[in-house]
């Protein structure tokens, strides 16, 4: 049987994502819709719950996302979160105006009539709000649920619609009680039963796969990281020899890492295992490439062109499986048809790619692709996946490509392969890698003077990263402690050849980014 379902509009807001995980945390399967999504594949779907996202406009100009007034009147709950809430207040004849002082950051609110929203809730709260313009009046049958010093009106509802609006965002951690806020959303206002549960598509999974499967091969491109190594445990336990993983290693993987990726699925899985080992090829192709995009592209492009010749000689008459989940689909516009606006290009995607045109499948499998990462995780867990697979560190896809600054050679290579393994050692030692979310080395194009004995040394410089986040949409530098700081400082100028020097990148996000290119 299907999930129940809760629908999320998407206004352009940056949290989709994250309100989505947020209720899927919460037992309930949800999947992210545009707000041009047709009322009538809306009715199809037939959701017992919608919650409308935050966006970048003001509802009062015309190029402005909208939505029709027949939405509201499927009586289906609906939640609307910052410009959501002004969306419902202003669709249904409210007004919105720009705020005389706008509210950003953590603001408390105060309950000023009873909401199931705000059940076991103290009457004071932290939120976060991030607005500049705000309801100053409610649609008729509306009333006023709680507010700020400056904002007068901070939620509203209308319960005999099941209408609610919040003009802050629950779905940040920030929010002290948001995610409780959602939860009653969905279990007191929707009725949801919560019957997202991992055991459960791991069961339902697998006896798909077998089903659709039969008795023909599948391939699946195993890069070693999370996602694909989670599809080849399922696969492998749908179907066993059936399946075949191309495991490429074009040389930009950890210190290492490939050799344990070998181990790891040719030990544990009843599988076919093929490596391909190409770092000299990628190399070739990199020889004088400096810009970051231009690396990730050749990088990109270098992968599939090996990866696709060695898919022809394995030959094509089964399915191809891949390693997608749910925020890939989003991001390569698969599973999102908003069209807001364009945004700056921070870094390429390669999740999704286009299939060579002489290679024909039965058919493409991705077991993962209506799940998010932690999600995915979980389901490694269950499926017996070893811990450092399961909880392995993020990894861009084009590798140490991206944490190699400027051109990328051998010797630049060996060097960060050495240096981020030592630093990674050093903080399991210390006891404060479960507090880090992500950690790794940086070699920048860059060479300081130094002195190591009596000689003047020129040579690399070092940087060092690690951040604590809940979501990655945000980032805090880490505070490691000054003792390992200088422990690793010690280690990489000392164990490492052509290391002269140590920086910690003591950046957030934003400004910065988490990775470096």
């Amino acid at each position: 049987m299907a999930n129940q379902l809760c629908i999320v509009l998407d206004f352009g807001g940056q949290y989709n994502q994250l309100i989505a995980r947020r209720v899927r945390e919460c037992g309930v399967y949800c999947e992210i819709k545009s707000y041009t999504t047709p009322i009538g594949e809306i009715r199809e779907l037939d959701p017992m719950g919608i919650i409308f996202t935050g966006g970048p406009n003001s509802v009062y100009e015309e190029s402005s996302p909208h939505i029709s007034k027949e939405i509201f009147e499927l009586g289906i709950p609906i939640l609307g979160l910052c410009y959501g809430c002004q969306i419902v207040a202003y669709t249904l004849g409210g007004c919105v105006e720009a705020c005389e002082k706008s509210e950003f950051g953590k603001i408390e609110i105060t309950q000023k009539h009873e909401t199931p929203i705000f059940k076991d809730i103290p009457e004071k709260n932290i939120v976060w709000m991030s607005h500049g313009d705000y309801v100053s009046k409610l649609p008729e049958g509306f009333y006023v649920t709680s507010q700020s010093a400056d904002c007068p009106c901070a939620s509203f509802e209308n319960p005999e619609k099941k209408l609610y609006a919040l003009q802050f965002h629950p779905e940040v951690t920030h929010s002290e009680f948001g995610k409780q806020m959602l939860r009653n959303f969905l279990y007191e206002v929707c009725c949801f039963s919560g019957d997202w549960v991992m055991d459960d598509f791991i069961d339902k999974t697998v006896a798909e796969l077998r089903e659709q499967i039969g008795d023909k091969n599948v391939i699946l491109g195993l890069s070693g990281g999370v996602d694909s190594s989670v599809a080849a445990g399922l696969l492998s336990r749908a179907v066993g020899k059936q399946l075949t993983c191309v495991f490429v290693d074009q040389g930009l993987m950890r210190k290492d890492e490939g050799d344990f990726v070998e181990e790891t699925f040719t030990k544990l899985f009843d599988m076919n295992f093929v490596r391909v080992n190409c770092k000299d090829k990628f190399l070739s192709a990199l020889k004088g490439v400096t810009d970051p995009e231009k690396k990730r592209k050749i990088i990109g492009t270098e992968f599939y062109n090996v990866f696709w010749d060695k898919i022809r000689e394995q030959g094509t008459d089964g399915f191809f499986a891949q390693g997608t989940i749910y925020p890939d689909r989003i991001e390569s516009g698969k599973g999102n048809k908003a069209g807001h606006g364009k945004t700056d290009v921070i870094k390429t995607h390669h999740n999704m790619v286009e299939m060579p045109e002489d290679i024909q499948f039965a058919g493409t499998i991705e077991p993962l692709k209506d799940l998010f990462k932690d999600e995915v995780r979980a389901v490694g867990e269950k499926l017996g996946i070893p811990h450092d697979l399961v909880w392995r560190q993020p990894f861009p896809g084009p590798g140490l490509g991206v944490r190699i600054l400027g051109e990328i050679t051998e010797n630049k290579i060996k060097v960060l392969q050495e240096a981020d393994a030592v630093f990674r050692d050093e903080i399991r030692k210390s006891g404060i890698e479960s507090e880090l979310k992500q950690f790794f080395a940086v070699l920048p194009d860059v060479r300081t003077v130094g002195v190591m004995g009596d000689h003047r040394t020129y040579d690399h410089l070092i940087a060092i990263r690690a951040v604590t986040t809940d979501d990655f949409m945000t980032a805090d530098w880490a505070r490691i402690p000054y003792d390992v700081l200088a422990r690793v400082s010690n280690r990489l100028t000392n164990e490492v050849e052509h290391v002269n020097r140590v920086v910690y990148d003591i950046t957030s996000k934003p400004p910065g980014t988490v990775e470096w290119e």
